[in-house]
């Protein structure tokens, strides 16, 4: 199993000061994430989201990473396609031009964004965006393998053109999609897409999630294949802080939580902005709970599914612990069919020091024991 960590670049104080910190330490975060032995880092792409997400310009943060690391994987997770986020071109022109510098290191992931905040931004309804995103993403591989390329679509229009440079991983780096809904991952398993579960999920729900996506990826037509070549890869997000201090590990991530889940409902559900208040986990647990049942209760005054996709931000079984709590719920994770763990920890109430210290015992403790268990396995 691998382990990748995800930025966000969220934060609390929305100052010029605060974000140029926020990204500095984010980088400082990654080159250390390398050290420690982990896998891969993702970043995601999000538009004028503020608090939430600050991290607008991936391809230029994991760019300047890849320059400062080795070995570690380089993602994308993901980049939003609507043409005038990212036009296809662009986009396999980036993607190809960083795996060529980082020797063949990038994952690439591909979305529409989240909201309408989001998509206004750029001219768009949200609720129209899924055609021209189908568009973009069979157009992407193509431009990155092909010599040369001729579109003429509902969305976009290229006429035949040569297109430089090419990948350096072949035939082009391997693809994702990123999914909270059921019907969305078993959308990336058909198209031969590696999932990506993001979000707050249980393990039982990972679990289940895992089967539909395996057994769609198992069923999927060739023909409505989107890379060259399919990729049958689940990652799954892992949110965690890691500390001796149990209490302190609890507190900082139910903290981190609450303002991750109260930065979305307020720019996904109209919601108030996030509180930052300190307090005890049993304090912060209360709150998520408070919060989670008035949710419950509204959706069902309006008679609307309650569904894992809607309550699992307030789920707080997760890795936050001791090193021996994280190594249990990991294990529960790759019990339910991950492939990777793609851990949360950048959420924008947790201070750097945090972040660094899990990353310390990642390295130190929790990678060791899946990797002398896998060595273990191998023997046998």
């Amino acid at each position: 199993m691998k382990f990748s960590a995800c930025f966000e670049a969220q934060m609390v104080d929305t100052s010029r000061e605060s974000e140029q910190r926020t990204f500095h330490e984010a980088v400082e975060q990654a080159v250390y994430a390398e050290d420690m032995g982990l896998d891969g880092i993702w970043a995601v792409e999000h538009h004028a989201l503020t608090q939430y997400s600050h991290m607008s310009s991936p391809e230029t943060f994991l760019a300047f990473v890849a320059g400062k690391t080795d070995r570690i994987r380089i993602g994308h997770g993901v980049i939003c396609l609507p043409p005038a986020m990212n036009h296809p071109v662009k986009v396999a022109e980036r993607v190809a031009t960083l795996d060529i510098l980082s020797r063949g290191r990038v994952n690439f992931g591909i979305g529409k964004g989240g909201t309408q905040q989001e998509a206004g931004t750029f001219g768009y309804d949200f609720a129209e965006l899924q055609p021209m995103i189908d568009e973009a993403m069979y157009l992407i591989p193509k431009i990155m393998v092909e010599d040369e390329i001729e579109h003429h679509g509902k969305y976009i229009d290229i006429p035949r053109r040569p297109i430089h440079p090419k990948p350096w991983q072949q035939p082009h780096p391997p693809m994702f999609m990123a999914a909270t809904r059921e019907e969305s991952l078993i959308n990336a398993a058909s198209r031969g897409l590696g999932g990506m579960i993001l979000g707050f999920s249980k393990p039982d729900d990972t679990a289940r999630l895992n089967a539909a996506y395996r057994a769609a990826f198992a069923r999927r037509d060739p023909a409505q294949q989107v890379p060259y070549v399919p990729n049958e890869y689940l990652a799954v997000g892992c949110p965690i802080i890691v500390s001796d201090d149990r209490e302190k590990a609890r507190r900082i991530g139910f903290r981190g939580q609450r303002f991750f889940a109260q930065a979305i409902h307020y720019w996904y559900g109209g919601g108030t902005k996030p509180e930052v208040e300190e307090l005890s986990s049993e304090e912060h647990a209360a709150e998520v709970k408070r919060v989670e049942a008035a949710t419950i209760a509204y959706l069902n005054e309006a008679q609307i599914p309650v569904t894992p996709a809607a309550t699992d931000m307030y789920n707080l079984d997760h890795a936050y612990g001791t090193p021996a709590d994280a190594i249990a719920h990991i294990e529960r994770l790759e019990a339910a069919g991950a492939d990777e763990v793609l851990m949360l920890m950048q959420m924008g109430t947790v201070p750097h020091e945090a972040i660094m210290e899990t990353l310390r015992h990642l390295g130190e403790t929790i990678i060791p024991h899946f990797r002398a268990k896998e060595a273990r396995a191998k023997a046998a």
